[in-house]
């Protein structure tokens, strides 16, 4: 049984799974906050919340278990993963495909209950992530760009989420910035992110012929857009605040945030160690959940 919870863990990939609907149930507690603050809703409907946390997860779950099935000749050749279900023998591809298909229509299903543009928003996310981004990464470093589009879809998903159908009423009281620049946020903070990750994985990542990279190789220009990518996303997250839905308190932390992923990033560009863009990447694992909490926190105070 534990071998079986396991793989199934892997399979989905389980952390990466949770960080996606956390980004996504934190903009449905944003969008439903405003309306809250606005009179539109009497107080935060926790059983939609619960919804879009089962629904997005098993859309997320499906779209790696398709890249999964997909790389299973991949994956067997990397250190990282040639313990996975599928590459290890111990699921078959037709099994990982049943368990996809379930999770993707179950999924859509209740993300479609909330409504249907979240819903069609999540088919478009594991389409474009299992047949666009998986394939990609072999031939070009331009698979981060198509990849950072579905991994940015959740905050957009979530706060779209809060606001039922569009021939509701509700849904016209959408402020569409809040909904781009929440988007926009996780799409600039992946390319630092992905970039740190594939730098400490190139060498796993050669074995299968991935070429994520942005020069293909661990150099001072790969470095180099690293760096300035930590710099855009400065401006970018004090959006927030200059649009005047977030506060100061956020504007700060955004920025303290960004400073430090900033100089992280340019302790790579000088050393080009290993060990910095391992300081990158982990930064990058606590940049986005810090920024979105204190959002949310933003909104709760008003």
């Amino acid at each position: 049984m534990k071998q079986v919870i396991s793989d199934f863990s892997k399979l989905i990939k389980f952390r990466l799974s949770f960080t996606v609907v956390f980004s996504a149930s934190i903009s449905f507690l944003i969008g439903q906050k405003m309306q809250v603050g606005r009179g539109h809703i009497p107080s935060i409907d926790w059983g939609n919340w619960g919804i879009l946390i089962a629904g997005g997860f098993l859309v997320t779950a499906a779209a790696n278990c398709f890249n999964e099935i997909i790389e299973k000749d991949l994956d067997k050749l990397m250190s990282r993963t040639k313990d996975r279900p599928m590459p290890a023998g111990r699921m078959t591809t037709g099994q990982g495909l049943i368990l996809g298909v379930f999770m993707a229509f179950l999924g859509t299903w209740l993300l479609g209950h909330l409504n249907l543009e979240t819903g069609l928003l999540s088919v478009f996310s594991i389409l474009l992530y299992a047949f666009a981004y998986t394939p990609l990464k072999r031939k070009s470093p331009i698979a981060v760009f198509v990849g950072a589009i579905p991994g940015a879809l959740p905050p957009l998903i979530g706060y779209l989420a809060a606001f039922g159908s569009l021939k509701s009423e509700m849904f016209y009281a959408i402020d569409y910035n809040i909904a781009v620049i929440l988007f926009l946020i996780q799409f600039v903070w992946q390319f630092p992110h992905f970039w740190a990750i594939a730098w400490v994985l190139d060498d796993d990542y050669k074995k299968a012929g991935f070429r994520l990279l942005p020069t293909k190789k661990r150099d001072k220009a790969t470095a180099l857009i690293t760096f300035i990518s930590t710099l855009i996303l400065i401006p970018v997250s004090l959006m927030p605040t200059i649009y005047g839905f977030g506060g100061y308190y956020i504007a700060g932390l955004s920025l303290v945030a960004g400073i430090i992923f900033s100089w992280l990033a340019l302790k790579l560009l000088l050393n080009r160690e290993l060990i910095d863009a391992k300081r990158v990447m982990f930064c990058s694992f606590f940049y986005i959940p810090a920024v979105q909490l204190g959002l949310l926190l933003n909104f709760i105070a008003k």
